[in-house]
């Protein structure tokens, strides 16, 4: 895989692998317990830290519940690729119950470890764990472009596939055309295989995934700490240049 932006491999059967898993799952293995470190190290220059980054996209993701499925508090949300749960904190306590999956076991020791109250599940990379319409949502962040492209539909799939009808399937993911975004990327070690998909991409995905109501919004045009600030980084959305961006699909 190269770095930045590829197309999807449109051939290849959605069929993880074990060479794949295993070299995923490795990796993430190896940085579960610096994974904030070596982000750090790579946002350095910019004069913040993950921990912002992690409050903003949090924020962004309740924000998004509230106003398309009501009262947070109600919903049960799925999180993919959770690696060792750095959003979990701010995202558990503002929701009913809270779900993590992810395929590096030690990532999943860890996130255990850190977030008492959130559910977490190893799975393969293939198949999620739960029957069918089991969550009012479920969301991944940054994860996709860790996920070998002819596999993307299938992840997609299978996040539409335990979504309740009514639901919210959320993708966060880096934007390519922000030249700060590919610097950090560039920069993060555990991105070195990283292939990046632009935000007509994720959208395409959710309605392949069969849902409704698909959009995307470019964020981080500005740092947005606050409500207030959300609301002006949102307008900026339309120019496409934000740091990263949200694409939303909703099952029928």
């Amino acid at each position: 895989m190269t770095k930045g932006h590829n197309h999807r491999d449109q051939s290849s059967a959605p069929v993880l692998a074990d060479a794949d898993n295993i070299s995923v799952s490795e990796e993430f293995d190896r940085y579960s317990n610096v994974y904030a470190d070596a982000v750090n190290e790579s946002l350095a220059f910019s004069g913040l830290t993950v921990d912002f980054f992690t409050k903003v996209k949090a924020a962004y993701f309740i924000d998004i519940l509230n106003a398309r499925l009501g009262d947070a508090a109600t919903l049960d949300v799925l999180d993919v690729g959770c690696g060792v749960g750095i959003y979990h904190g701010l995202i558990g306590p503002k929701v009913k119950s809270l779900h993590g999956v992810d395929i590096s076991p030690a990532s999943i020791e860890r996130a255990k470890a850190d977030n008492l109250n959130t559910h977490y599940h190893l799975y393969d990379g293939v198949t999620l764990p739960f029957k069918d319409n089991s969550f009012d949502a479920v969301v991944t962040i940054c994860v996709l472009h860790h996920v070998p492209p002819h596999l993307w539909e299938n992840f997609t799939s299978e996040m539409a596939r335990v979504l309740r009808p009514g639901g919210l399937a959320v993708i966060f993911e880096h934007n390519p055309r922000n030249p700060v975004t590919m610097r950090v990327v560039n920069k993060c070690p555990f991105d070195k295989d990283a292939v990046l998909l632009n935000a007509a991409e994720a959208k395409e995905l959710l309605s392949s995934a069969e849902l409704a109501e698909v959009e995307a919004r470019f964020i981080l045009s500005i740092p947005p700490m606050g409500a207030a600030l959300r609301r002006i980084d949102r307008l900026f959305s339309p120019i496409g240049l934000g740091a990263q961006y949200y694409a939303i699909g909703r099952k029928a």
